[in-house]
């Protein structure tokens, strides 16, 4: 890999070109150049990579497989919403080589340690960077150039004196462990050590039970604190003599605070720790509109990465668009629009490979698959359909095995369910046809068809076509009984009123809604919509209008108990984080349990009506905002930021406010706000916190820098650090913040 190799870069059939690709010297970077010109092309960082794909695993690659052998093909897959790159390697024997290579230095580690390498890999970045005329040393003007690309405006004298400090052989450069030093006084974290000094009696140590004072007065654990400080002072300090005398050194005590232990976020709810054993109405349950989309809703392309991505992200509720295609076979899109389309076979296959994979840091995601949507497709066949290793992909789906109309995501754990219309009633399934004759369920997505025909006609406007006008029209479909039998606990039922749905509905059924058809429902009878939630599933989806895949709020959607609340998952911002941020607990399984008021049927609770709220008063969460670690620029700007922080809080809305500290200036590696925030929760049961880092700007709007969103529920009190997340949602070492936590009644 160092030596570099000669592969082929595919972007399409037709689009096939050699590349030279070459590990450097650092074993974190890639490059790759045109053969022709030998102008380097790209590059990419070993951190951007979340997985290496072998095979024909991707739609490009799939479209050549009579021509190039599967054991020639591999897929590099980022984090994030970046796209994939598709490689064709010279030999079987060379794939191997690159795609064993990269799992072995994307393969997750332990925290500690990838604490650790994310130091040590960042300091060796920036050396690499920052030395222009690649001769292992640095000079002076390196390092000021340096410090401007690591967000520092500092004055010269001091730089020239940590420089100084630094240059032990006092060479006039630095060079090995010469930065490391200066790199250290740089990261210097004024503020942690005079924490440390405040519990240590010598300043240089924390003894056993001074760590135990600590976790007990500050950080608010109050069950097994010494067993918990020998766990930490074994995991953490990095001095072997130290773990031998059972005390901490602050360094040992900064990588506690960086750790997940030192996290804002509760690490015993990482993993899974609700109930799974409640009805499905019983639960949120993480949702996406249109999954196969990856970019807008009328010319966007369609793609199994939809899918692939959703999966990855936790996501538990799917969509397909399920048309009759050319010669009889099905195909997935999104109906009268000019959406690329894909065979839904594929779609199948790609379910089979990621629906249950387990996800590192993720254990859980074998939980149902509760909505398959299916529309447009009156011969769809699923026996016809295949899994790999499996008979068909009926063997995935459920069946009933018993009367329960209500059954539990523990029960049905491993089993995909099909969201659809249906010939008939579950009962008849169960219990044997009776007399009368089986109807069909409605299409309970008459307000949605309705919205994607307007939406279709602005498209077609442009360009008259009979074939697509004629599509336009409204035929009366058949429906295979095959596929009816699939559809088990979520029958499309057109909603008629939470009158009528008491009367009439079944908690087997699930009835769809629009955006603005929720929210007038939300104003109208708030307490009823949240009651009918209690006993039976309501989707949510995007207005029709959104062509551009943008999202609507999910938290009033949330705060009513809707459980299947779908949002555009190609579409980063605020929206998603919000979903996210919800959905990151509880092992990642794509389901979170409602609260208690929620999943009674008798419940009083209104989110727009405090005097409908039961509990103790409202609860003050106070946020003192301390200081910010090695920001990141702003995208395509090689200005120093002006950092500031947002607060905000999604929930009832009373709830709902937001609070910022004063900008920084010049200052994105260590900027101190010190500043305290505090907010009332009346509802703190569906709150989610929402830190937001922005670079200031005075003329225009204010550019995003990184953020951190969590329900209020997996907030650990204390001091704490929020580590950040980009736009995508991904990880961005070692970028944070440290905040203290305060929460009182």
């Amino acid at each position: 890999m160092q030596q570099g190799t000669l592969m082929r870069k595919v972007k399409s059939k037709s689009w096939k070109k050699q590349r030279f690709f070459k590990l450097q010297d650092d074993c974190m970077t890639i490059w790759y150049q045109s053969k022709r010109t030998g102008k380097t092309e790209s590059a990419f960082s070993i951190s951007d990579v979340e997985t290496v794909r072998e095979g024909h695993q991707s739609e490009v690659l799939q479209s050549l497989a009579e021509e190039f052998p599967p054991e020639r093909c591999f897929t590099i897959v980022f984090y994030g919403r970046r796209g994939n790159l598709d490689l064709i390697a010279g030999s079987a024997e060379e794939a191997q080589c690159w795609v064993q290579g990269l799992r072995q230095l994307i393969e997750p580690r332990s925290f500690p340690l990838t604490f650790a390498l994310v130091s040590l890999t960042w300091i060796r970045d920036w050396f690499q960077k920052a030395d222009k005329n690649k001769d292992g040393r640095m000079n002076f003007k390196e390092v000021q150039h340096l410090l401007k690309m690591m967000n520092v405006d500092m004055n010269e004298d001091h730089a020239l004196r940590l420089f100084q400090d630094a240059d032990k052989s006092e060479s006039g450069t630095l060079e090995g462990e010469e930065f490391v030093l200066f790199y250290k006084a740089l990261t210097q974290r004024e503020e942690v050590l005079s924490l440390f000094q405040e519990f240590s009696e010598d300043g240089k140590k924390l003894t056993l039970l001074e760590l135990v004072d600590f976790l007990r007065q500050e950080q608010l654990e109050d069950e097994g604190t010494e067993e918990m400080a020998m766990e930490l002072i074994d995991k953490y300090e990095p001095s072997e003599t130290a773990r031998a005398r059972h005390v901490l050194s602050a360094d040992g005590f900064l990588m506690y605070l960086c750790s997940p232990e030192g996290s804002i976020f509760n690490p015993h709810h990482r993993a899974l720790w609700q109930d799974m054993n409640q009805p499905l109405c019983h639960y949120f349950i993480s949702s996406s509109h249109n999954t196969y989309l990856i970019e807008d809703q009328l010319r966007g392309q369609s793609s199994i990465e939809g899918y692939i991505r959703a999966l990855k992200r936790g996501c538990r509720c799917l969509e397909v668009d399920c048309w009759d295609g050319p010669n009889g076979e099905p195909m997935v899109y999104h109906g009268h629009t000019f959406t690329s389309k894909i065979p839904f076979r594929e779609v199948v296959s790609t379910l089979g490979k990621y629906a249950f994979k387990v996800r590192h840091p993720s254990p859980e995601p074998s939980y149902p698959i509760p909505s398959w949507v299916l529309k447009g497709a009156g011969g769809a066949d699923p026996q016809q359909c295949r899994i790999p290793g499996k008979t068909s992909l009926v063997e995935e789906l459920d069946t009933p095995k018993s009367a329960s109309l209500s059954p539990t995501p523990q029960e049905l754990k491993h089993k995909i369910l099909l969201k659809g219309k249906k010939i008939g009633r579950l009962e008849d399934m169960l219990d044997g046809p009776g007399d009368e004759v089986p109807d069909v369920s409605d299409d309970d997505n008459g307000a949605e068809a309705e919205e994607e025909r307007r939406r279709a006609k602005v498209v077609l406007d442009d360009t008259p076509n009979t074939q697509h006008s004629s599509a336009l029209q409204k035929d009366k479909e058949t429906l295979a009984q095959v596929l009816s039998d699939c559809v088990i606990y979520c029958k499309n039922v057109s909603f008629q009123g939470f009158q009528e749905a008491r009367s009439h509905s079944r908690p087997s059924e699930i009835s769809s809604l629009s955006e603005a058809k929720a929210r007038k429902l939300i104003r109208d009878a708030g307490n009823e919509f949240v009651r009918h939630n209690a006993w039976q599933l309501t989707r949510i989806y995007p207005s029709g209008m959104r062509t551009d895949s943008s999202n609507y709020g999910p938290q009033e959607m949330w705060n009513v108990g809707c459980q299947i609340v779908a949002l555009n998952f190609q579409t980063a911002g605020m929206e998603m984080d919000l979903c996210d941020g919800l959905f990151s607990q509880n092992g990642r399984c794509g389901y979170v349990l409602k609260p208690l008021f929620m999943r009674d049927e008798e419940t009083l609770f209104n989110p727009s009506d405090p005097s409908s709220w039961e509990g103790p008063g409202p609860i003050t969460l106070t946020i003192q905002v301390i200081s910010g670690q090695q920001l990141p620029k702003v995208a395509n700007s090689k200005d120093i930021i002006d950092p500031l922080v947002r607060v905000e809080i999604h929930g009832v809305p009373v709830d709902q406010a937001h609070q910022e500290t004063k900008y920084i200036e010049n200052n994105g590696f260590n900027p101190c706000w010190d500043e305290t925030l505090q907010f009332q929760l009346h509802v703190p049961e569906l709150a989610l916190v929402r830190f937001v880092v922005e670079d200031y700007d005075k003329t225009s709007r204010n550019d995003f820098v990184g953020q951190f969103t969590l329900a209020f529920a997996n907030i650990k009190p204390g001091y704490r650090h929020i580590h950040l997340l980009s736009k995508d949602g991904t990880s961005i070492p070692p970028s944070s913040l440290f905040v203290h936590i305060r929460i009182t009644e």
